[in-house]
C-alpha cells in the first residue's frame, strides 16, 4: 500500500502540471508545475472553481462540459480535435493539451488533470505548414512560370535549329561541316532538355487534362517497337516488345510518353543483353511491364529514382547523359492518370518497371491511325510548292523561311491573322499553310487556318506550330489535314510533317 506522502511527491515531480478537482468543480489539490505555469501560489487556487485556469469566454461552457463529464467519467484527452487554451494569473493566454483520469476516493468520484503547454510544439507546427506552403508555392509558381513562358523559351532554340539544317545543305568544306555536327548534337540535347522541363511544368501545373478514352494497345505497341529497336540495336541489344489485342482506358498520349520514357531509361542503362516490354493480365486491367538486364538499383538509390534530376551514381556537379527527368515524367504522369507505378530491381542484374492500366469491356478499334502512324520524311522535291508562313517572332520566321526556300519551296511570308489573310486573298496556288499558334491583337494559327480553308476548301493542309503548354492546345479539334506540333521542331521533323500532309 502506497503512502500518501509517496503519491504526493509523485504528484509534486510530475513533470505536466497537475490539479485534483472534486465532484464540485474546486480544485483539492496542485502541484508545484501549477504555480510555475499558471503563476498562481497555491494557496490562491487551492478550494476554487477550475474555471479560474480558463479564458473567461469558456468559462460558463466549461462548467456544463464538466458536469457531463461527472455523468460518464473516463480517461480520455478533453476536448479532442479542439484547441484548448488556459489562462495565466496575469491574464495572458496559452495553448494547452489536458488528459483527464477519475479517481475514486472514499466514496466519491474526484478528476485528475495533467496540463501541458504546447506552444512551443504549435509554433514548430504552424512554421512547419508555413514553410510546406512556401515550398509548395514556389514549386507552383516555378511550374507556371515555365507553363506560361515555354513560348518565348522555345522561339529561340525553334530558330537555332532551322539555321543549322539550312547551314548543314549549304556548306561543303569538311571542318565546317563537322563543326555544324557538334552544333546538332548541343542544340540536341538543349532542345530535349527544355522539353523535358517543359513536360514537368505542364504535369506539375494542372496544365495538362488527361483524356480518357478507351482503346486498344496493340497500335501503340507497334509504334513503340518501330521508333526504339533502331535505337536498340544500335547499343547491341535486343528489344522485345510483346503484342497484344489488350483494350485499356486510359490516355493514349500520356500512356504513350511514360512507356517511351520508361523504354529510353531502360536501353540507357542496359549495356548488355536485352530489354523487354511485356503485357501481364491483372484482375481490373492489364500491368505494363518494361524489364531489362541492365545494372540494376541498389535499395538505397529506389526511393529516389522518381525525383527530379536524381541520377544513381552521377554527382551533381558531374558530366550528365541526360537529366534525370525522365522518371520523375513517369511518376507525375502515374499520378494524373491514378495508375500504380512499381519498380523492382536488383544491383548487376537489372530492374522491372509496371504501370497497371485499367481495361475496358468494350470492343474498340485501332487508335486513331491518322495521328499515331509514323512519319517518315519525303523526298525533297517541293520546287513548285508554294507555302503560306505565318510567325510573328522575326528571327523564327527568317529562320523558318531560310530553310523552306532551300529545300526548294516557294514561300510567303506573314507576320500576323491580317497580313496572312490578305495573301490568302490575292493568290490561289498556296499548298500548305505553317502557322505560329499565338499571334498578336489576339489572333491565333487556328483562326490562320479556317481562313484558309475558307478560301481553299476544307481539305487544305496546315501545321500548327506552338510552343503552348495549356489545355487549349490540346482541346484543338483534329483533323486528317491538319498537324499540331510543338516547337523547338527540328529541320527533319519539319520536312517530315510537310511529307506526311502531302500524303494525307
Amino acid at each position: 500500500m502506497l503512502s500518501a506522502e509517496l503519491v504526493s511527491s509523485v504528484l509534486e515531480s510530475a513533470p505536466d502540471a497537475m490539479i485534483i478537482i472534486e465532484a464540485s468543480g474546486n480544485i483539492l489539490f496542485a502541484n508545484r508545475q501549477v504555480s510555475s505555469l499558471f503563476g498562481y501560489e497555491a494557496e490562491e487556487i487551492l478550494g476554487q472553481p477550475v474555471e479560474l485556469l480558463l479564458p473567461e469566454r469558456f468559462r460558463s461552457r466549461h462548467v456544463a462540459h464538466r458536469q457531463d463529464y461527472a455523468g460518464a467519467v473516463r480517461t480520455r484527452p478533453m476536448g479532442a480535435g479542439l484547441d484548448l487554451f488556459a489562462r495565466r494569473r496575469d491574464g495572458t493566454e496559452f495553448p494547452v493539451e489536458i488528459s483527464l483520469s477519475p479517481i475514486s476516493h472514499q466514496g466519491s468520484m474526484l478528476v485528475a488533470a495533467a496540463i501541458r503547454d504546447v506552444t512551443d510544439r504549435m509554433r514548430a507546427e504552424r512554421e512547419l505548414r508555413e514553410a510546406r506552403a512556401a515550398a509548395d508555392c514556389a514549386s507552383l509558381g516555378k511550374s507556371r512560370f515555365l507553363a506560361t513562358a515555354s513560348h518565348d523559351l522555345r522561339q529561340p532554340l525553334q530558330a537555332l535549329l532551322l539555321l543549322n539544317g539550312t547551314l548543314r545543305r549549304l556548306v561543303q568544306d569538311e571542318d565546317a561541316r563537322e563543326a555544324l555536327d557538334h552544333q546538332d548534337q548541343a542544340l540536341g540535347a538543349m532542345s530535349r532538355l527544355l522539353n523535358a522541363l517543359l513536360d514537368v511544368s505542364k504535369l506539375e501545373s494542372g496544365a495538362v487534362r488527361p483524356e480518357v478514352r478507351d482503346f486498344t494497345l496493340a497500335p501503340l505497341l507497334e509504334e513503340l517497337r518501330q521508333e526504339f529497336a533502331p535505337i536498340a540495336s544500335g547499343k547491341g541489344l535486343a528489344l522485345t516488345i510483346e503484342a497484344g489485342e489488350a483494350q485499356v482506358h486510359s490516355d493514349v498520349t500520356l500512356l504513350a510518353q511514360a512507356l517511351r520514357n520508361l523504354l529510353a531509361n531502360a536501353i540507357k542503362y542496359t549495356s548488355a543483353g536485352q530489354v523487354r516490354l511485356r503485357l501481364v493480365p491483372v484482375p481490373d486491367g492489364v500491368r505494363i511491364e518494361v524489364g531489362d538486364t541492365g545494372c540494376g538499383i541498389a535499395p538505397d538509390h529506389l526511393p529516389h529514382i522518381f525525383d527530379e534530376f536524381y541520377q544513381v551514381g552521377v554527382a551533381a556537379n558531374s558530366a550528365r547523359d541526360g537529366y534525370g527527368l525522365g522518371l520523375s515524367i513517369v511518376k507525375n504522369i502515374a499520378q494524373l492518370l491514378e495508375l500504380h507505378l512499381d519498380v523492382r530491381s536488383r544491383p548487376g542484374e537489372g530492374s522491372t518497371f509496371s504501370l497497371d492500366v485499367p481495361g475496358t469491356a468494350a470492343a474498340v478499334g485501332n487508335t486513331d491511325s491518322t495521328s499515331r502512324q509514323r512519319r517518315s520524311i519525303g523526298p525533297r522535291d517541293g520546287a513548285a510548292r508554294h507555302l503560306l508562313l505565318v510567325e510573328d517572332d522575326a528571327g523564327v520566321r527568317n529562320a523558318t523561311r531560310m530553310f523552306l526556300k532551300g529545300e526548294g519551296f516557294r514561300v510567303s511570308v506573314a507576320a500576323s491573322y491580317e497580313e496572312a489573310s490578305r495573301l490568302l486573298d490575292e493568290k490561289s496556288d498556296f499548298a500548305l499553310v505553317i502557322t505560329d499558334y499565338h499571334l498578336e491583337s489576339g489572333r491565333t494559327g487556328a483562326d490562320v487556318v479556317a481562313a484558309a480553308r475558307a478560301r481553299y476548301g476544307e481539305g487544305f493542309r496546315a501545321i500548327l506550330v506552338t510552343g503552348d503548354t495549356t489545355p487549349e492546345i490540346r482541346d484543338l479539334p483534329g483533323d486528317a489535314r491538319l498537324r499540331v506540333t510543338s516547337k523547338p521542331i527540328n529541320a527533319e521533323a519539319l520536312l517530315g510533317l510537310i511529307a506526311s500532309l502531302e500524303q494525307a
